[in-house]
């Protein structure tokens, strides 16, 4: 299992996560838009998913709330923007529901699932509205924290096959 990690492109406000995974497509978009999957790997331990509501369809809502180890709830709202079974998920946190402006955008993360033989090639690309937002990202520890999560969704998805 290879890593990329790119901090460079789009004007240096994206971040990528990239990883060859032991499972189909399927099973990975399966993991991102079922909310009792999602529940099991979309934070890294000890943070944990206690709520999860998913509308996965062109400007469906969701509300990921995630739980940090002191108890302290992070509710994360956003919109889907396309929706591309099996393949890819466009998400933006510029909207809080339906096209309702988020109060402070972040961030639009595309998600895509390629085949490459009996594995998927995992993209996870996150777009800033700014720099400052990709380096707070950065500094909050994206590689690791979203590393670990590609870790966890990998040990959910290879357990299934």
């Amino acid at each position: 299992m290879g890593t990329t990690e790119n901090t460079a492109g789009e004007g240096q406000r994206e971040l990528v996560l990239e990883r060859l995974i032991g499972a189909p497509p399927e099973k990975l978009f399966q993991a991102w838009t079922d909310p009792a999957l999602l529940k099991q790997w979309f934070a890294p331990l000890p943070w944990m998913v206690p709520h999860a509501e998913l509308d996965v369809r062109p400007g469906g809502a969701s509300l990921i709330v995630m739980r940090g180890p002191d108890g302290t709830e992070f509710p994360n709202r956003g919109v889907y923007l396309e929706v591309v079974p099996n393949r890819r998920l466009v998400i933006t946190d510029a909207y809080s529901s339906a096209w309702e402006p988020s109060a402070k955008p972040f961030m639009t993360v595309i998600v895509s699932f390629e085949p490459e033989g009996d594995k998927t090639r995992y993209t996870a690309r996150v777009r800033h509205w700014s720099a400052a937002d990709r380096e707070a990202h950065e500094k909050m520890g994206f590689h690791q924290g979203w590393g670990q999560c590609a870790d966890q969704l990998t040990a959910l998805v290879t357990a299934q096959s």
